[in-house]
Protein backbone atom coordinates (compact mmCIF):
# COMPACT_ATOMS: atom_id res chain seq x y z
CA UNK A 1 0.00 0.00 0.00
CA UNK A 2 1.48 3.59 -0.85
CA UNK A 3 1.24 5.79 1.74
CA UNK A 4 -1.97 8.42 1.23
CA UNK A 5 -2.39 12.00 2.41
CA UNK A 6 -5.57 14.18 3.30
CA UNK A 7 -4.66 17.04 1.02
CA UNK A 8 -6.99 20.28 2.35
CA UNK A 9 -6.30 21.77 -1.25
CA UNK A 10 -8.38 19.27 -2.57
CA UNK A 11 -10.34 18.10 -0.37
CA UNK A 12 -9.51 14.15 -0.65
CA UNK A 13 -7.06 11.81 -0.18
CA UNK A 14 -4.58 11.41 -2.51
CA UNK A 15 -1.48 8.88 -3.26
CA UNK A 16 1.83 10.84 -2.48
CA UNK A 17 4.02 11.77 -5.09
CA UNK A 18 6.93 13.44 -4.46
CA UNK A 19 8.02 16.38 -7.10
CA UNK A 20 11.62 14.51 -6.83
CA UNK A 21 11.88 10.39 -6.59
CA UNK A 22 13.41 9.72 -2.86
CA UNK A 23 13.34 13.15 -1.59
CA UNK A 24 10.62 14.84 0.36
CA UNK A 25 10.68 18.99 0.77
CA UNK A 26 8.29 20.35 3.94
CA UNK A 27 7.48 23.59 5.27
CA UNK A 28 5.52 23.94 8.38
CA UNK A 29 4.54 27.89 9.53
CA UNK A 30 6.80 27.82 13.39
CA UNK A 31 5.96 29.86 16.34
CA UNK A 32 5.53 33.53 16.79
CA UNK A 33 8.34 33.92 19.48
CA UNK A 34 6.48 36.79 21.70
CA UNK A 35 5.80 35.07 24.74
CA UNK A 36 5.63 31.31 26.21
CA UNK A 37 4.12 28.27 23.68
CA UNK A 38 1.08 26.97 25.31
CA UNK A 39 -0.48 23.42 24.59
CA UNK A 40 -2.69 24.27 21.02
CA UNK A 41 1.06 24.87 19.82
CA UNK A 42 2.01 21.10 21.10
CA UNK A 43 -0.10 19.53 18.49
CA UNK A 44 0.51 20.81 14.76
CA UNK A 45 4.54 20.57 15.75
CA UNK A 46 4.20 17.05 17.16
CA UNK A 47 2.01 16.28 14.67
CA UNK A 48 4.71 17.40 11.78
CA UNK A 49 7.21 15.65 13.61
CA UNK A 50 5.64 12.47 13.20
CA UNK A 51 5.11 12.95 9.85
CA UNK A 52 8.50 13.86 9.66
CA UNK A 53 9.73 10.78 11.15
CA UNK A 54 7.59 8.24 9.22
CA UNK A 55 8.73 9.97 5.61
CA UNK A 56 12.46 9.59 6.57
CA UNK A 57 10.90 5.74 7.64
CA UNK A 58 9.93 5.03 4.47
CA UNK A 59 13.46 5.66 3.12
CA UNK A 60 12.78 9.61 1.75
CA UNK A 61 15.60 12.35 2.14
CA UNK A 62 13.43 14.98 3.62
CA UNK A 63 14.03 18.96 3.75
CA UNK A 64 11.98 19.79 6.71
CA UNK A 65 11.84 23.75 6.67
CA UNK A 66 10.00 25.43 10.24
CA UNK A 67 10.22 29.31 10.53
CA UNK A 68 10.53 31.48 13.47
CA UNK A 69 7.97 34.49 13.27
CA UNK A 70 10.48 36.79 14.99
CA UNK A 71 9.10 39.94 12.98
CA UNK A 72 5.98 41.56 15.05
CA UNK A 73 4.22 40.89 11.84
CA UNK A 74 0.59 42.70 12.57
CA UNK A 75 -2.15 40.52 12.09
CA UNK A 76 -4.86 40.82 9.44
CA UNK A 77 -7.45 39.45 11.66
CA UNK A 78 -8.03 41.48 14.35
CA UNK A 79 -5.25 43.25 16.26
CA UNK A 80 -3.90 45.38 12.50
CA UNK A 81 -1.68 47.62 13.68
CA UNK A 82 -0.34 45.49 16.98
CA UNK A 83 3.27 44.59 17.27
CA UNK A 84 3.46 41.66 19.07
CA UNK A 85 6.88 41.40 20.24
CA UNK A 86 7.80 44.97 20.56
CA UNK A 87 4.23 45.51 22.87
CA UNK A 88 5.73 42.09 24.78
CA UNK A 89 9.25 43.57 25.16
CA UNK A 90 8.28 46.63 26.75
CA UNK A 91 6.11 44.60 29.14
CA UNK A 92 9.10 42.98 30.19
CA UNK A 93 11.82 45.55 29.80
CA UNK A 94 14.00 43.71 27.33
CA UNK A 95 14.91 44.72 24.27
CA UNK A 96 12.82 43.15 21.32
CA UNK A 97 15.75 40.70 19.76
CA UNK A 98 15.91 39.58 23.59
CA UNK A 99 12.41 38.47 24.20
CA UNK A 100 12.70 37.14 20.62
CA UNK A 101 15.70 34.91 21.88
CA UNK A 102 14.06 34.27 25.49
CA UNK A 103 10.99 32.74 23.92
CA UNK A 104 13.03 30.87 20.82
CA UNK A 105 15.20 28.88 23.95
CA UNK A 106 11.83 27.94 25.52
CA UNK A 107 10.52 27.29 22.34
CA UNK A 108 14.06 24.74 21.86
CA UNK A 109 13.31 23.38 25.17
CA UNK A 110 9.87 22.33 25.15
CA UNK A 111 10.39 20.60 21.61
CA UNK A 112 13.31 19.00 22.98
CA UNK A 113 11.18 17.59 26.01
CA UNK A 114 8.31 16.39 23.52
CA UNK A 115 11.57 14.42 21.71
CA UNK A 116 10.82 16.22 18.48
CA UNK A 117 13.36 16.03 15.91
CA UNK A 118 14.76 19.46 14.67
CA UNK A 119 13.86 20.92 10.93
CA UNK A 120 16.36 20.48 8.66
CA UNK A 121 16.61 24.28 8.07
CA UNK A 122 14.88 26.91 10.69
CA UNK A 123 14.82 30.24 9.42
CA UNK A 124 13.71 33.32 11.04
CA UNK A 125 11.41 36.14 9.33
CA UNK A 126 14.17 38.95 10.30
CA UNK A 127 16.94 37.12 8.57
CA UNK A 128 14.86 37.34 5.17
CA UNK A 129 13.76 40.60 5.09
CA UNK A 130 15.86 41.19 1.58
CA UNK A 131 13.73 38.68 0.51
CA UNK A 132 10.51 39.37 1.47
CA UNK A 133 11.42 42.86 -0.05
CA UNK A 134 12.51 41.00 -3.12
CA UNK A 135 9.12 39.56 -3.65
CA UNK A 136 6.89 42.28 -2.98
CA UNK A 137 8.42 44.52 -5.65
CA UNK A 138 8.08 41.30 -7.74
CA UNK A 139 4.34 41.34 -7.08
CA UNK A 140 4.41 44.74 -7.72
CA UNK A 141 5.92 44.73 -10.96
CA UNK A 142 3.43 42.17 -11.99
CA UNK A 143 0.74 44.79 -11.32
CA UNK A 144 -0.71 42.35 -8.26
CA UNK A 145 0.28 44.69 -5.16
CA UNK A 146 -0.11 48.27 -5.22
CA UNK A 147 1.32 51.10 -2.66
CA UNK A 148 -0.58 53.36 -0.38
CA UNK A 149 0.94 55.70 2.18
CA UNK A 150 3.88 54.04 2.68
CA UNK A 151 2.47 49.93 2.99
CA UNK A 152 2.14 47.87 0.13
CA UNK A 153 -1.37 45.39 -0.15
CA UNK A 154 -1.92 42.40 -2.08
CA UNK A 155 -4.86 43.00 -4.67
CA UNK A 156 -7.03 40.47 -4.04
CA UNK A 157 -9.76 41.27 -6.89
CA UNK A 158 -7.06 41.17 -9.49
CA UNK A 159 -5.80 37.86 -8.53
CA UNK A 160 -9.15 36.48 -8.65
CA UNK A 161 -10.10 38.17 -11.96
CA UNK A 162 -6.81 36.68 -13.70
CA UNK A 163 -6.07 33.29 -11.35
CA UNK A 164 -10.06 31.87 -11.47
CA UNK A 165 -9.79 30.83 -15.05
CA UNK A 166 -6.93 28.65 -13.99
CA UNK A 167 -8.65 26.95 -11.16
CA UNK A 168 -6.98 29.17 -8.31
CA UNK A 169 -9.33 31.91 -7.35
CA UNK A 170 -8.17 33.46 -3.76
CA UNK A 171 -9.89 31.19 -0.96
CA UNK A 172 -9.78 28.29 -2.81
CA UNK A 173 -7.52 26.11 0.12
CA UNK A 174 -10.54 27.55 2.89
CA UNK A 175 -13.28 26.78 0.38
CA UNK A 176 -14.80 30.79 0.78
CA UNK A 177 -15.73 32.73 -2.31
CA UNK A 178 -14.81 36.76 -2.01
CA UNK A 179 -18.42 36.93 -0.90
CA UNK A 180 -18.40 35.07 2.40
CA UNK A 181 -14.65 36.34 3.50
CA UNK A 182 -16.59 39.52 3.44
CA UNK A 183 -18.78 38.87 5.33
CA UNK A 184 -16.25 37.55 8.09
CA UNK A 185 -13.62 39.72 7.45
CA UNK A 186 -13.24 42.55 10.42
CA UNK A 187 -12.92 46.49 9.90
CA UNK A 188 -9.38 47.33 10.80
CA UNK A 189 -7.06 50.09 10.83
CA UNK A 190 -5.93 51.85 7.77
CA UNK A 191 -8.69 49.81 5.92
CA UNK A 192 -9.35 53.42 3.94
CA UNK A 193 -6.25 52.82 2.25
CA UNK A 194 -7.03 49.36 0.39
CA UNK A 195 -8.83 49.34 -2.70
CA UNK A 196 -10.56 46.36 -1.43
CA UNK A 197 -11.73 45.46 2.42
CA UNK A 198 -10.48 41.70 1.06
CA UNK A 199 -6.58 43.07 -0.09
CA UNK A 200 -3.90 42.29 2.58
CA UNK A 201 -0.57 43.54 3.73
CA UNK A 202 2.88 42.70 1.90
CA UNK A 203 4.32 45.65 3.72
CA UNK A 204 3.49 48.36 6.29
CA UNK A 205 4.30 51.29 7.11
CA UNK A 206 5.55 52.10 10.79
CA UNK A 207 4.23 54.49 12.79
CA UNK A 208 6.86 56.20 15.00
CA UNK A 209 6.38 54.01 17.90
CA UNK A 210 6.79 50.83 16.35
CA UNK A 211 10.12 49.42 17.39
CA UNK A 212 10.82 47.27 14.95
CA UNK A 213 11.19 48.66 11.18
CA UNK A 214 13.78 48.27 8.21
CA UNK A 215 14.39 50.41 4.99
CA UNK A 216 11.88 49.49 1.91
CA UNK A 217 11.88 51.02 -1.39
CA UNK A 218 8.28 52.38 0.25
CA UNK A 219 9.76 54.19 3.48
CA UNK A 220 10.32 52.68 6.69
CA UNK A 221 8.36 49.74 8.20
CA UNK A 222 8.03 45.92 8.59
CA UNK A 223 6.58 43.16 6.99
CA UNK A 224 2.94 41.68 6.71
CA UNK A 225 2.51 38.08 8.24
CA UNK A 226 1.89 36.20 5.16
CA UNK A 227 4.71 37.71 3.12
CA UNK A 228 7.57 35.63 4.72
CA UNK A 229 6.30 32.18 4.42
CA UNK A 230 6.27 33.11 1.26
CA UNK A 231 9.83 34.23 0.94
CA UNK A 232 11.47 31.26 2.75
CA UNK A 233 9.53 28.53 1.58
CA UNK A 234 10.68 29.89 -1.90
CA UNK A 235 14.12 30.72 -1.14
CA UNK A 236 14.50 26.95 0.71
CA UNK A 237 12.43 24.37 -1.04
CA UNK A 238 11.99 26.16 -4.47
CA UNK A 239 9.07 27.79 -6.01
CA UNK A 240 6.99 24.56 -5.64
CA UNK A 241 7.66 21.79 -3.50
CA UNK A 242 5.65 18.57 -1.98
CA UNK A 243 4.10 19.21 1.78
CA UNK A 244 2.88 22.72 3.73
CA UNK A 245 1.62 22.21 6.95
CA UNK A 246 0.10 23.73 9.99
CA UNK A 247 -3.16 24.28 12.10
CA UNK A 248 -6.11 24.60 10.56
CA UNK A 249 -6.67 27.72 11.69
CA UNK A 250 -3.77 28.63 9.61
CA UNK A 251 -5.83 27.66 6.27
CA UNK A 252 -7.49 31.31 5.66
CA UNK A 253 -6.18 33.60 5.84
CA UNK A 254 -2.34 33.09 6.42
CA UNK A 255 -2.25 30.14 3.52
CA UNK A 256 -5.05 31.02 1.08
CA UNK A 257 -2.55 34.54 0.97
CA UNK A 258 0.70 32.32 1.04
CA UNK A 259 -0.96 30.41 -2.13
CA UNK A 260 -1.64 33.97 -3.92
CA UNK A 261 1.66 35.50 -3.52
CA UNK A 262 3.70 32.63 -4.12
CA UNK A 263 1.56 31.96 -7.40
CA UNK A 264 1.88 35.38 -8.63
CA UNK A 265 5.56 35.46 -7.93
CA UNK A 266 6.91 31.94 -9.27
CA UNK A 267 4.20 31.48 -11.48
CA UNK A 268 3.35 27.79 -9.98
CA UNK A 269 0.85 26.95 -6.60
CA UNK A 270 3.29 26.41 -3.83
CA UNK A 271 2.62 23.22 -2.57
CA UNK A 272 1.55 20.20 -4.02
CA UNK A 273 0.02 18.94 -0.40
CA UNK A 274 -1.59 21.03 2.33
CA UNK A 275 -1.77 19.16 5.23
CA UNK A 276 -3.63 20.68 8.43
CA UNK A 277 -3.88 19.17 11.86
CA UNK A 278 -7.36 19.88 13.77
CA UNK A 279 -7.60 22.17 16.98
CA UNK A 280 -7.60 21.09 20.97
CA UNK A 281 -10.23 21.92 22.96
CA UNK A 282 -10.05 22.34 26.99
CA UNK A 283 -13.28 20.42 28.11
CA UNK A 284 -15.03 21.38 25.34
CA UNK A 285 -14.23 24.59 25.14
CA UNK A 286 -12.02 26.41 22.19
CA UNK A 287 -8.41 27.05 24.19
CA UNK A 288 -7.70 31.25 23.59
CA UNK A 289 -6.84 33.96 25.94
CA UNK A 290 -10.26 35.19 25.87
CA UNK A 291 -11.38 32.15 27.55
CA UNK A 292 -8.53 32.12 30.01
CA UNK A 293 -7.68 28.56 29.44
CA UNK A 294 -4.75 28.55 28.10
CA UNK A 295 -2.57 26.17 29.51
CA UNK A 296 1.27 26.90 29.11
CA UNK A 297 3.98 23.87 28.07
CA UNK A 298 5.96 24.80 31.67
CA UNK A 299 2.94 24.59 33.31
CA UNK A 300 1.59 21.41 31.76
CA UNK A 301 5.25 19.66 32.83
CA UNK A 302 5.50 21.57 36.23
CA UNK A 303 1.77 21.17 37.13
CA UNK A 304 0.98 24.03 38.36
CA UNK A 305 -2.09 25.23 36.09
CA UNK A 306 -5.25 25.67 37.83
CA UNK A 307 -7.08 23.30 35.51
CA UNK A 308 -4.53 20.42 36.27
CA UNK A 309 -4.37 18.38 39.86
CA UNK A 310 -0.48 17.17 39.39
CA UNK A 311 2.53 17.37 36.82
CA UNK A 312 2.45 15.53 33.43
CA UNK A 313 5.60 14.05 31.88
CA UNK A 314 6.05 15.32 28.13
CA UNK A 315 6.02 11.76 27.35
CA UNK A 316 2.38 11.16 28.41
CA UNK A 317 1.51 14.45 26.10
CA UNK A 318 2.98 12.98 23.14
CA UNK A 319 1.18 9.91 23.38
CA UNK A 320 -1.79 11.90 24.29
CA UNK A 321 -1.77 13.78 21.04
CA UNK A 322 -0.90 10.30 19.33
CA UNK A 323 -4.11 8.84 20.32
CA UNK A 324 -6.18 11.25 18.15
CA UNK A 325 -5.85 11.12 14.25
CA UNK A 326 -3.72 14.65 13.79
CA UNK A 327 -6.99 15.89 11.58
CA UNK A 328 -9.49 14.86 14.36
CA UNK A 329 -10.89 17.68 17.24
CA UNK A 330 -8.68 16.47 20.40
CA UNK A 331 -10.47 17.86 23.61
CA UNK A 332 -8.10 18.12 26.81
CA UNK A 333 -9.14 17.54 30.46
CA UNK A 334 -6.64 16.64 33.13
CA UNK A 335 -8.44 13.45 33.01
CA UNK A 336 -7.68 12.64 29.64
CA UNK A 337 -4.39 13.31 30.75
CA UNK A 338 -4.37 11.03 33.83
CA UNK A 339 -6.00 8.36 31.33
CA UNK A 340 -3.30 8.81 29.05
CA UNK A 341 -0.28 8.56 31.52
CA UNK A 342 -1.30 4.90 32.50
CA UNK A 343 -2.33 4.21 28.94
CA UNK A 344 1.27 4.75 28.15
CA UNK A 345 2.48 2.76 31.48
CA UNK A 346 0.59 0.02 30.57
CA UNK A 347 1.89 -0.46 26.75
CA UNK A 348 5.52 0.72 27.58
CA UNK A 349 6.12 -2.08 30.53
CA UNK A 350 4.49 -4.43 27.67
CA UNK A 351 7.18 -3.42 25.31
CA UNK A 352 9.62 -3.98 27.77
CA UNK A 353 8.64 -6.90 28.72
CA UNK A 354 8.08 -7.91 24.54
CA UNK A 355 12.19 -6.93 24.51
CA UNK A 356 12.89 -9.73 27.13
CA UNK A 357 11.52 -12.85 25.25
CA UNK A 358 13.71 -15.26 23.88
CA UNK A 359 11.70 -17.18 21.12
CA UNK A 360 12.70 -20.98 21.02
CA UNK A 361 15.31 -22.28 18.03
CA UNK A 362 12.08 -24.94 17.48
CA UNK A 363 10.31 -23.93 14.29
CA UNK A 364 6.61 -24.62 15.03
CA UNK A 365 3.78 -24.67 12.49
CA UNK A 366 2.27 -21.11 12.01
CA UNK A 367 -0.74 -21.01 14.50
CA UNK A 368 -3.95 -19.31 15.26
CA UNK A 369 -2.58 -16.99 17.53
CA UNK A 370 0.59 -16.11 14.75
CA UNK A 371 -1.92 -15.48 12.12
CA UNK A 372 -3.75 -12.72 14.52
CA UNK A 373 -0.72 -11.54 15.18
CA UNK A 374 0.89 -10.70 12.11
CA UNK A 375 -2.52 -9.29 10.95
CA UNK A 376 -2.32 -6.52 13.86
CA UNK A 377 1.10 -5.78 13.45
CA UNK A 378 0.98 -5.94 9.09
CA UNK A 379 -1.67 -3.03 9.81
CA UNK A 380 0.94 -0.86 11.14
CA UNK A 381 2.14 0.36 7.86
CA UNK A 382 -1.18 0.24 6.30
CA UNK A 383 -2.54 2.59 9.21
CA UNK A 384 0.13 5.03 9.00
CA UNK A 385 -0.09 4.85 5.22
CA UNK A 386 -3.45 6.18 5.21
CA UNK A 387 -2.93 10.01 6.66
CA UNK A 388 -0.81 9.00 9.42
CA UNK A 389 -3.39 7.58 11.27
CA UNK A 390 -1.60 6.98 14.51
CA UNK A 391 -4.31 5.95 16.86
CA UNK A 392 -4.92 3.08 14.67
CA UNK A 393 -1.43 2.25 15.23
CA UNK A 394 -2.14 2.64 19.12
CA UNK A 395 -5.09 0.45 19.31
CA UNK A 396 -3.35 -2.15 17.58
CA UNK A 397 -0.74 -2.57 19.97
CA UNK A 398 -3.02 -2.45 23.03
CA UNK A 399 -4.95 -5.51 21.67
CA UNK A 400 -1.33 -7.35 21.50
CA UNK A 401 -0.44 -5.96 25.25
CA UNK A 402 -2.76 -9.26 26.80
CA UNK A 403 -0.74 -11.56 24.77
CA UNK A 404 2.35 -10.26 25.74
CA UNK A 405 1.35 -9.87 29.35
CA UNK A 406 -0.22 -13.62 28.91
CA UNK A 407 3.68 -14.97 28.23
CA UNK A 408 5.00 -12.76 30.53
CA UNK A 409 3.13 -14.08 33.33
CA UNK A 410 2.99 -17.72 32.43
CA UNK A 411 -0.28 -17.93 31.54
CA UNK A 412 0.76 -18.72 27.99
CA UNK A 413 3.64 -21.17 27.32
CA UNK A 414 6.98 -19.07 25.92
CA UNK A 415 6.43 -21.05 22.52
CA UNK A 416 2.87 -20.39 21.69
CA UNK A 417 4.26 -18.11 19.14
CA UNK A 418 6.78 -18.85 16.74
CA UNK A 419 10.59 -17.50 16.62
CA UNK A 420 10.00 -15.66 13.23
CA UNK A 421 6.20 -13.67 14.86
CA UNK A 422 8.54 -13.07 17.83
CA UNK A 423 10.79 -11.02 16.15
CA UNK A 424 8.85 -9.26 14.12
CA UNK A 425 6.27 -8.30 16.73
CA UNK A 426 10.01 -6.74 18.66
CA UNK A 427 11.09 -5.28 15.45
CA UNK A 428 7.75 -3.71 14.97
CA UNK A 429 6.71 -2.14 18.38
CA UNK A 430 10.73 -0.52 18.33
CA UNK A 431 10.08 0.68 14.84
CA UNK A 432 6.56 2.74 15.59
CA UNK A 433 7.21 3.32 19.44
CA UNK A 434 10.77 4.79 19.31
CA UNK A 435 11.45 5.16 15.53
CA UNK A 436 7.88 6.97 14.47
CA UNK A 437 6.31 8.04 17.22
CA UNK A 438 9.59 9.31 19.02
CA UNK A 439 8.12 7.94 22.36
CA UNK A 440 10.71 7.61 25.33
CA UNK A 441 10.29 5.41 28.32
CA UNK A 442 11.63 7.92 30.71
CA UNK A 443 7.83 9.05 31.10
CA UNK A 444 6.46 5.41 32.63
CA UNK A 445 9.85 5.49 34.87
CA UNK A 446 10.02 8.53 37.18
CA UNK A 447 9.11 5.88 40.78
CA UNK A 448 12.96 5.65 41.32
CA UNK A 449 13.49 9.30 40.24
CA UNK A 450 10.85 10.74 42.70
CA UNK A 451 12.46 8.88 45.40
CA UNK A 452 15.98 10.22 45.16
CA UNK A 453 13.75 13.73 44.35
CA UNK A 454 12.52 13.37 48.14
CA UNK A 455 15.75 12.15 49.78
CA UNK A 456 16.66 15.80 48.18
CA UNK A 457 14.13 17.82 49.47
CA UNK A 458 14.71 16.07 53.61
CA UNK A 459 17.94 16.99 52.83
CA UNK A 460 17.47 21.04 51.67
CA UNK A 461 14.81 20.88 54.45
CA UNK A 462 17.32 19.56 57.58
CA UNK A 463 20.07 22.58 55.73
CA UNK A 464 17.69 25.25 56.03
CA UNK A 465 16.72 24.23 59.63
CA UNK A 466 20.47 24.73 60.32
CA UNK A 467 20.13 27.51 58.44
CA UNK A 468 22.75 26.30 55.85
CA UNK A 469 20.88 28.15 53.12
CA UNK A 470 24.25 27.71 50.74
CA UNK A 471 23.76 23.89 50.61
CA UNK A 472 19.34 24.62 50.33
CA UNK A 473 19.94 26.99 47.56
CA UNK A 474 22.19 24.50 45.84
CA UNK A 475 20.22 21.93 46.05
CA UNK A 476 17.41 24.00 44.27
CA UNK A 477 19.75 25.61 42.01
CA UNK A 478 20.77 22.59 40.65
CA UNK A 479 17.43 20.39 40.80
CA UNK A 480 16.24 23.62 38.79
CA UNK A 481 18.95 22.36 35.73
CA UNK A 482 17.86 18.82 36.02
CA UNK A 483 14.65 19.87 34.89
CA UNK A 484 13.24 19.70 38.94
CA UNK A 485 11.43 22.84 40.51
CA UNK A 486 11.02 22.65 44.18
CA UNK A 487 8.39 25.40 45.25
CA UNK A 488 8.24 25.82 49.17
CA UNK A 489 4.46 25.90 50.52
CA UNK A 490 2.60 26.03 53.82
CA UNK A 491 2.45 22.46 53.95
CA UNK A 492 5.71 21.61 52.97
CA UNK A 493 7.64 21.87 50.01
CA UNK A 494 6.36 20.26 46.42
CA UNK A 495 8.59 19.24 43.20
CA UNK A 496 7.39 19.24 39.84
CA UNK A 497 9.08 17.65 37.36
CA UNK A 498 9.86 18.48 34.05
CA UNK A 499 12.43 16.31 33.41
Amino acid sequence: MSLKVYNSLTRKKEEFKPIIKGHVGMYVCGPTVSGESHLGHARPFITFDIIYRYLLHLGYKVRYVRNITDAGHFEEEGREAEDKISSKAVIEKLEPMELVQKYTNLFHWAMTQFNNLPPSIEPTATGHIVEQLNMIEEIIKDGYAYVANGSVYFDVEKYNTDFSKKGLPYGLLSGRNIEEQLDTTRDLDNQEEKRNRNDFALWKNAPPEHIMRWKSPWGEGFPGWHIECSAMSTKYLGDEFDIHGGGMDLIFPHHACEIAQSTVCNHKTPAHYWLHNNMITINGKKMGKSYGNQIMLSELFTGTNPILTQAYHPMTIRFFILQSHYRSTLDFSNEALQASEKALKRLWEAYENLNKFQATSNQQPVTELDTNVLKLLSEFDEFMDDDFNTAKVLANMFELVPTINAIKNKQLNDDVLSENVIALMQQKFKTYLEDVFGLKGDGTKNEQLDGIIQLLINIRKEAKAKKDFFTSDTIRNELIKLGVQLKDEKDGTVSYNFY
